[in-house]
């Protein structure tokens, strides 16, 4: 029984320990280091200065502004689809911000915890216009590119067998080589995320007008950030920064007027902006953390808009990334 006793000490020593390693550590080094893609235009991709920009970088930007003060205080490390979760597991990265599919697996089996959802997709089609394809049956026999160890590989296959289409894969450890497969006339159709399918045509398409992204979608594609388990504290900073995200567009506190919003008298901005209570600090950062994330980039309408939303080159709607009360499922738990 002693033996037992010391080593449920141990565990529950070690788990502290671990809930506090990453916030130090970031806190140390003075810099973010952020797992993100690197072809996946209005989430994650390299501009022509080499810059990166998206709805998962605004996220990194705006972590590295409420833990560090700076949101340019970021590292990003560019990862596949295989790398992702080990670059996670092994400490190479803080976070992985990676357009990522919350799964039922990857949540009991990695070692890992699933953030808030961050943007909730579907798994869709792309093909060229004069394919004549009008839905998902019309692909009988056609080879499809799929990129390996994602979600939508599984997936391919399990409604081709349900739905007796036998479309033949075409299987690519990097997303770059699939669109240029795709796109150089390999393949019939191409899936994926709906909204990368989406950046794909807008970006890499010799001329976008040619394809259309076919209205079906076959999956529940949940993206969203991970980070590891025992590390609470540092999984906590990530799930109230995106909920400080909506709540913000809930309340009308937005990039521009931030500032001014702290001296609110309205209760619940003062409580989300760290004019009243110690929320923050209960968290290991200053009690305005979520003044300066904002700051870096908005709100999580701003964010999205920008982004991936109509004042982007993607132009999607927000649907069920809107907020709560306007149809949509973005809702923020109360800063209470």
């Amino acid at each position: 029984m002693r033996k037992v006793v010391i080593a449920a000490g141990l565990l529950a020593a070690s788990t502290v320990i671990a809930a506090a390693a990453t916030l130090d550590t970031v806190k140390s080094r003075g810099t973010l280091v952020c797992g993100v893609s690197a072809g996946f235009a209005g989430f994650s991709a390299p501009d022509s200065q080499g810059n990166y920009r998206g709805l998962d970088v605004d996220y990194c930007r705006a972590l590295a502004a409420g833990v560090l003060g700076d949101p340019t205080k970021v590292r990003y490390v560019s990862l596949t689809a295989q790398n992702r979760f080990t670059a996670l597991q092994s400490g190479e990265i803080d976070v992985l911000y990676r357009n990522s599919t919350q799964t039922y697996l990857r949540g009991v089996t990695l070692g890992l915890r699933q953030g808030p959802i961050n943007f909730y997709d579907g798994q869709g089609f792309v093909v060229k216009k004069d394919l004549g394809v009008k839905e998902l049956k019309d692909l009988k026999g056609a080879t499809v590119c799929v990129a390996q160890g994602t979600t939508h590989e599984v997936t391919l296959g399990d409604y081709g067998r349900a739905n007796g289409i036998d479309w033949k894969p075409l299987v690519f450890d990097r997303v770059d080589t699939m669109y240029q497969t795709f796109f150089g006339g390999r393949c019939d159709a191409m899936t994926q995320d709906a909204s990368a399918l989406a950046g794909a045509v807008t970006t890499a398409a010799p001329n976008a007008a040619d394809y259309i992204v076919l209205p079906q979608t076959i999956s529940k594609e949940p993206l969203g950030p991970f980070t590891r388990n025992g590390d609470e504290v540092w999984s906590d900073i990530i799930t109230w920064l995106h909920y400080g995200l909506i709540e913000a567009e809930e309340l009308g506190v937005t990039q521009a007027n931030v500032e001014e919003m702290t001296k609110s008298q309205t209760p619940a901005i003062q409580r989300l902006l760290g004019a009243s209570g110690d929320l923050g600090s209960r968290l290991g950062l200053d009690n305005k953390w979520l003044v300066k994330a904002i700051k870096a980039g908005g709100n999580y309408g701003e964010i999205f808009e920008r982004n991936v939303g109509k004042a982007s080159p993607l132009k999607l709607d927000r649907g069920l990334n809107g907020l709560w009360s306007k149809g949509g499922l973005m809702y923020a738990i109360p800063f209470k």
